[in-house]
């Protein structure tokens, strides 16, 4: 357990999570993958300096015995009772919380000092804690979708360009177009008024020179091939609506199904193509994959996150090497880049909320922490690799069928070494 300040610890500019912790009167801690405080809010501070003379939150959250953990991180959530020094405490713990900012909650409140003021102000405290979870819930998935849309918004001009790119060629063809239909409509009039004269084989050779005049063998060769353009461009622009679509929407209310994970990919790289094509030269590897229960519109910003890291680790030219299989009951999906590499001591902190080596306004520091605990969610893991100076890999390992007991919580996955 990591040591806190022996002040509260002030909230980070920007996290709503904290905020709505410190706005509570219950003592509330958010806590990490390995049960250690992330922040607790004043209330904490204060139960555990009276319980207990000089002491900080570390001792209310010595309250949870590994047997409680073990039935929180089965079941996602436990309650329990203790009692100090008369005073009865009503403790809650809650695991696999969706979002960036946490995967636990703690929340400790006291029932009342005696046996006298059991039952009523027991229940009241039960109920003051339940509405500060799903408080707290509802704050996580806000923050979830707020950065899913940040990265969408990240990428809004290489989206424009690649919606206006196949716009702009498409409108060009219609001009095109326009001009042939007027040089066929104009044969079409010669060959009328030729087929209606008295001699109409006398005269075919107006018809002829009206074809040359027109170059209407140039325009029966290039016809189909404008229009097949023109479909294709309709075709792409249509693609990348229905992508932005499928990443707006927000899906973790709706159960896991089964879904193709290479279509995803697909349709995460036709979202991100803009910001890598001038830079990268992609490769694709793909390997047998079967349908994965999972959220895939999370699993596919996960992908996104993940895309534009490799990208922009990449200054100038470079490679992406994108690879995927299955095995022993797990998918999963590499990408690997040739880029900046991550350093040594900085590795191990690439999954906490808020920290980013980016220079201000070109990354919110929460990208791969909303990643990593998508993917926790899902029971699955990312798997890193990296050198100074080469490249990275990240590997996205999902189980193919949800475990049975998964539903409502979230396994304890550690973060990569």
């Amino acid at each position: 357990m990591s040591e806190l300040e022996s002040n509260p610890p002030s909230t980070d500019r920007g996290d709503d999570i904290r905020w709505a912790i410190d706005m509570v009167d219950t003592a509330a801690m958010l806590l990490d993958v390995h049960g250690r405080i992330l922040h607790a809010n004043p209330s904490a501070w204060m139960l555990a300096a009276r319980l207990h003379q000089d002491a900080g939150p570390e001792f209310l959250l010595g309250l949870v015995t590994e047997r409680d953990w073990t039935e929180a991180r089965a079941k996602g959530r436990w309650s329990g009772e203790v009692t100090i020094d008369d005073t009865i405490l009503g403790v809650r713990l809650y695991t696999g919380m969706q979002g960036s900012a946490a995967r636990s909650l703690l929340t400790v409140g006291e029932a009342g000092a005696g046996a006298g003021e059991d039952a009523d102000a027991r229940q009241m405290q039960r109920d003051q804690l339940e509405r500060t979870y799903q408080r707290l819930i509802g704050t996580q998935e806000q923050l979830l979708q707020s950065e899913k849309m940040a990265s969408i918004g990240q990428l809004a001009a290489g989206v424009a360009h690649e919606i206006n790119n196949p716009i702009g060629y498409v409108h060009s063809n219609l001009g095109t177009l326009q001009d042939y239909v007027g040089a066929l409509l104009a044969l079409v009039e010669c060959y009328e008024s030729v087929l209606h004269s008295s001699d109409p084989v006398a005269r075919r050779h107006e018809v002829q020179a009206k074809r040359d005049r027109l170059d209407i063998d140039f325009i029966s060769g290039d016809l189909p091939k404008l229009l097949e353009e023109s479909r294709e461009g309709i075709e792409r622009v249509t693609k990348i609506v229905q992508d932005l679509k499928d990443f707006s929407r927000s899906s973790s209310s709706e159960p896991m199904r089964p879904a193709d994970l290479i279509k995803g990919l697909e349709s995460t790289i036709n979202i991100v193509w803009n910001e890598l094509k001038y830079k990268v030269h992609l490769e694709k590897h793909y390997g047998r994959m079967p349908l994965v229960e999972c959220h895939v519109s999370e699993i596919n910003q996960v992908l996104m996150t993940l895309l534009i890291n490799a990208g922009q680790a990449i200054e100038n030219r470079g490679s992406i090497v994108i690879t995927t299989g299955v095995e022993s009951g797990e998918a999963w999906i590499s990408i690997a880049d040739t880029g900046s590499g991550i350093a040594p001591d900085v590795l191990p902190r690439i999954f906490e909320p808020f920290f980013t080596t980016k220079p201000i306004g070109r990354g919110t520091g929460l990208g791969l922490a909303v990643a990593y605990n998508i993917i926790a969610k899902h029971h699955g893991r990312i798997e890193v690799s990296s050198t100074l100076g080469t490249g990275s890999v990240f590997r996205v390992v999902l189980p193919v069928k949800q475990p049975a007991s998964a539903e409502g919580s979230t396994s304890e996955v550690a973060p990569p070494a």
